[in-house]
């Protein structure tokens, strides 16, 4: 199995951890990691875009000047698409952008984003993240002290001084260990994971 050195906030070195290979340590898969994304910014879209069509605008449905003797262009209706005010030829209209993917589709793609921050070597497990207090600058040596500008960061529960120190980082995103997902996974270069975020994972992951 592959292991991980477990470190305190001010990284001294607690203990050795084995990762569960089939969740950190999988075959990544990078077709589905592709589809994951796609999938989570598809759901996150409105699709309330809309225009006008030619039935929608108004004005009436008289033909504007007689067919033949005017020396113009024949016309049928001031509503088509070529006239100021004219209704939208093949413009856009509401629609959901959502498509499905299965549960197990869903979990090996995370798996895949886990094991590719494994391998990369950019997988920090800490004993646990206490704050004495909520500074944000407090956080920052935190980060400092392990060479961590950008990261996402997976605690096991509620830890509201991080939370808060954190939250007007722009380069930190704080999750708790239910609401990882591929895209935060694979947007921020560096994972830092605590312990019993890593229990919760491994339980939720397994196949």
């Amino acid at each position: 199995m592959a292991s991980v050195i477990v470190y305190d906030i001010n990284k001294n070195q607690v203990s050795e951890r084995e990762l569960a290979d089939g969740v950190f340590n999988d075959v990544v898969r990078g077709y589905l990691i592709h589809d994951m994304v796609r999938y989570q910014l598809a759901a996150r879209r409105q699709g309330t875009a809309d225009t006008k069509t030619r039935s929608e605008v108004s004005g009436g449905g008289k033909k504007p000047y007689k067919q033949k003797g005017t020396g113009n262009a024949r016309q049928g209706c001031i509503r088509a698409p070529h006239y100021v005010g004219g209704g939208a030829a093949f413009g856009p209209s509401p629609r959901d952008y959502t498509f499905k993917l299965n549960r197990k589709v869903k979990k090996a793609a995370l798996r895949s984003a886990l094991s590719v921050r494994f391998k990369e070597e950019r997988l920090t497990v800490l004993n646990a993240i206490e704050l004495e207090k909520i500074s944000t600058k407090g956080f920052v040596e935190v980060l400092k002290r392990f060479d961590i500008d950008k990261a996402l960061v997976v605690v096991d529960g509620v830890n509201t001084n991080l939370e808060l120190s954190a939250r007007n980082l722009p380069n930190v995103k704080v999750l708790r260990a239910e609401g990882v997902n591929v895209y935060d996974v694979m947007r921020y270069p560096n994972l830092i994971v605590t312990e019993g975020a890593v229990s919760q994972l491994e339980g939720a992951l397994a196949s």
